[in-house]
C-alpha cells in the first residue's frame, strides 16, 4: 500500500505520516528532507540557492545527509523552498523518491506534491492543510522552543512566502490531487488528526476494496 499524504508547511503532514507509517509498519520518507538536504550542501558550499545550477550539483549528497538533525533548521527550509522551485533540482530527485515509493509492500512518502506528481497511482491519497495563522503559531512554538527569539508576524510572513512559492512554482506545483482526501487540521489536537487520517486510509482502502 503506498500512501501520499501533501500540505504546506506546519500543517501536520509530516506527524500524520510518521503515524499511519508506524501504524501499518510501512517505511516512511520525508521527502522535504531531500530539498533540505539539497540546500544545505549549497549553503555548505557557499552556493546560491537562487542559482539552479548550483542547487543541481547539490543534488548528489550522501543518504546519510538526511539523519542530520541540522536539516531541521529555519535557516535550511527557506533555502530549501528556494532550491526546490528549481525544474531540475525536481527531476534530479524524481527517481529517488518514485524508488522508495514503489518498494515491495509499499510505503509512506509526504511533501507536496507525492499525489500529483512523485505516485499518482498511490492507494491513498491525503492532502493534510491548516490555516496560515494557525501554521504559523505551529511553527513559531517550536522555534521558540529552540531558543529561537523571531517574532510570530516573521514567521507568518515566511509560511506565506514559501505558500507562494510553492504553489506558484511551474514545476510539480503544491496542488491537491483531484483524488485525494480533504484533512484539516486547524483545530484539532495531534491524537485527533492521526485518528482521523486513519479513518480516511481506511475509508479510502475500503472502497477500494468493493470497486469492481
Amino acid at each position: 500500500m503506498i500512501i501520499a499524504v501533501d500540505g504546506p508547511a506546519a500543517s501536520g503532514k509530516g506527524t500524520i505520516a510518521r503515524a499511519l507509517a508506524a501504524h501499518y509498519r510501512l517505511p516512511h520518507l520525508d521527502t522535504g528532507l531531500l530539498y533540505r538536504a539539497v540546500a544545505y550542501t549549497v549553503l555548505d558550499l557557499e552556493l546560491n540557492p537562487e542559482i539552479e545550477a548550483d542547487c543541481v550539483a547539490a543534488c548528489d549528497f550522501d543518504e546519510a545527509l538526511l539523519g542530520n538533525p541540522a536539516l531541521r533548521g529555519d535557516a535550511i527550509g527557506k533555502a530549501a523552498s528556494v532550491c526546490s522551485a528549481h525544474p531540475l533540482v525536481r527531476a534530479a530527485l524524481l527517481r529517488r523518491q518514485r524508488r522508495f515509493a514503489q518498494q515491495t509492500g509499499g510505503a509512506v512518502l509526504d511533501g507536496r506534491d507525492i499525489g500529483s506528481v512523485i505516485a499518482p497511482d498511490a492507494d491513498v491519497k491525503l492532502f493534510v492543510k491548516a490555516t496560515p495563522q494557525i501554521r504559523a503559531r505551529r511553527r513559531h512554538a517550536e522555534l521558540r522552543a529552540t531558543g529561537s527569539t523571531i517574532s510570530l508576524d516573521r514567521v507568518l510572513a515566511d509560511i506565506r512566502a514559501r505558500d507562494a512559492r510553492d504553489s506558484q512554482r511551474s514545476t510539480a506545483p503544491l496542488v491537491m490531487a483531484p483524488d485525494a482526501a480533504l484533512l484539516d487540521t486547524s483545530f484539532l489536537s495531534i491524537d485527533a488528526a492521526i485518528q482521523r487520517a486513519v479513518e480516511l486510509v481506511e475509508a479510502r482502502m475500503a472502497a477500494k476494496a468493493h470497486t469492481p
